[in-house]
């Protein structure tokens, strides 16, 4: 492999990372990468958005300045530039920075944009009258949790993290609007509908294949910012011809036309995936991927701009779907968005993703397994084990759900004997009783309760294996999900009046502040009782 092969490779998965969120694994690849191949001004501009994106500013301008000197006329080290200027809150340099890269192309939107935020920021700071911050607010997480729209999102502590950075600083919005996520909550807390706002690119230079984007009904002309040679001028008229055919489905002399525009300029990748679209048209696919691999080499060896690999990839992956080749069409929509994201291509790549789910799911099926796992759980709920019968029956549905009447009627039936087994346990004060009693809580998921039955196991006989185990089970259960206990907790009617009452708030808050408090509160029958309760619950813990 060659040095520039290797730097390549390192720069994908840079890219990879970059997009994934591992913002400090991206700079080392992207480092690596530049120690093989220190001229490439591509590397440079790509380990500057990751330090960006890691918060990073000023090694983020020094490599923007490295772009610049290694290649003066390339727009993008500009750009990275005026980014890393503004994130310092140097606004007059990053200005400069932004017309400077103008002075390369007039007419590229995205310096535009970059100044106009710019002097946005400047503003905001000159006349900051203390705008509120939309994020910070008693309830806030409150009106987050109960909306279906961000309801989810807290199942993921990358949420809770966002959030939190959100509420302290603010000005991390514009950098955390990537994420589609913030565009979301934003909606709940302002009561404005941005689901059709405009998403911003995801800022990564790319010469190696980049994800597809939305297949289009026509090839779409792309702008060339090459200064037209006589063959390029009658290329470009031929492209026009082929389009015109391509629109009235000749697609015969479309390609015709095609090809007399690739012999006149072989550099211009748009002529190839003009091709690309004809054969997928045509619905000869393997042709149409072909055709777009070679568009995606010219565009590489030409430097192309990275908005045209990026949709030559999504053709391609819009052809592998055609094929039914789903994980082929996956990868190609994620190297499409590494390059340049659209709504358009994530929607695809999430449509993609849920075809892969299901197939998944029915290769899960399997009756013969289901009917394994069934008298599993018969034998494990005769030996007393109703956890592992909960878990085998379970199972059983989730193997062959086309025939659960049987497994729904184990586990209903299983659930209707559990309760009849606490019933009977309760009676039983014995170490037997006890761990019967803790293991069909277990079942039923009542983790705390459990835990305090098996302690009192454990005191009748601080040996019992069982109890020991049990009692393991439900800490290992409980520490795994607080959230969980605390919503069945809640849900107990006996705490939420022990929670209502006042009195007891106070002596919780005197609790917390002073621990030693607990001794003299424990003093009073009636009060143990309502602490003793709020123990069983998972909600209070005493260390």
């Amino acid at each position: 492999m060659s040095d520039k092969e290797k730097a390549t490779l390192l720069k994908d998965q840079g890219n990879a990372a970059l997009n994934a969120g591992k913002f400090d694994e991206a700079i080392r690849f992207y480092s690596e990468a530049i120690k093989v191949d220190p001229s490439n001004h591509v590397l440079y501009s790509n380990r500057s958005a990751a330090y960006c994106k890691a918060a990073k500013y000023d090694d983020a301008l020094k490599d923007a300045e490295k772009t610049i000197e290694l290649k003066p006329d390339f727009v993008k080290g500009y750009s990275r530039k005026g980014a890393a200027l503004a994130y310092l809150k140097k606004y007059p340099e990053a200005l400069s920075a932004y017309n400077e890269g103008l002075k390369q192309d007039p007419n590229n939107e995205q310096l535009k944009d970059g100044i106009r935020e710019v002097k946005a920021q400047a503003s905001e700071m000159a006349n900051n009258s203390g705008f509120p911050n939309p994020f910070k607010g008693p309830e806030v997480l409150e009106k987050l949790r109960n909306d279906p729209r961000t309801r989810d999102f807290f199942n993921d502590p990358s949420y809770i993290k966002l959030l939190t950075d959100l509420q302290s600083n603010p000005t991390l919005m514009v950098e955390k609007l990537k994420d589609p996520r913030v565009m979301t909550t934003l909606s709940v807390l302002l009561n404005i509908d941005l689901s059709n706002a405009n998403m911003q690119d995801d800022d990564v230079d790319m010469e190696t294949p980049p994800p597809p984007k939305s297949e289009p009904s026509k090839p779409k002309d792309e702008p060339m910012d090459i200064e037209l040679t006589p063959e390029k001028k009658q290329a470009i008229e031929e492209k026009d011809k082929g389009n015109q055919f391509y629109k009235d489905r000749k697609f015969e002399e479309a390609l015709e036309h095609y090809n007399k525009a690739i012999e006149l300029d072989p550099t211009e990748m748009t002529f190839l995936t003009n091709k690309a679209a004809v054969y997928f048209e045509q619905k000869d696919y393997e042709t149409c991927i072909k055709e777009c691999e070679k568009a995606v080499e010219v565009g590489q060896e030409n430097r192309a701009d990275f908005k045209k690999i990026a949709k030559a990839f999504s053709r391609m992956a819009s052809a592998y779907m055609k094929l039914k080749d789903y994980e082929k069409a996956k990868t190609y929509y994620q190297k499409s968005l590494t390059e340049h994201r659209t709504r358009d291509t994530i929607n695809k790549l999430s449509e993609v993703e849920k075809i892969l789910k299901e197939e998944e799911r029915k290769k899960y099926l399997d009756p013969e397994k289901a009917l394994e796992e069934k008298n599993k759980g018969k034998e494990c709920f005769q030996k007393g084990d109703y956890p592992a019968a909960m878990k085998h029956y379970t199972e059983a549905i989730r193997r062959n759900p086309d025939d659960a009447i049987l497994g729904l009627h184990n586990r209903a039936g299983l659930l209707i004997r559990i309760k009849t087994r606490i019933r009977i346990a309760l009676k039983l004060e014995t170490l037997r009783g006890y761990v019967r009693k803790g293991m069909a809580l277990m079942a039923l998921k009542e983790h705390a309760k459990a835990s305090s039955t098996f302690q009192k196991a454990l005191e009748i006989d601080p040996n019992n294996q069982e109890a020991l185990d049990g009692y393991r089970k439900c800490i290992s259960q409980s520490s795994s999900n607080p959230e969980e206990i605390r919503k069945q907790a809640m849900s107990d009617p006996e705490v939420q009046q022990i929670l209502a009452d006042p009195a007891m708030r106070l002596i919780l808050e005197q609790m917390q502040n002073d621990p030693r408090a607990l001794q003299e509160h424990l003093k009073n029958p009636d009060i143990a009782a309502k602490i003793q309760k709020l123990l069983e619950s998972g909600l209070i813990a005493i260390r």
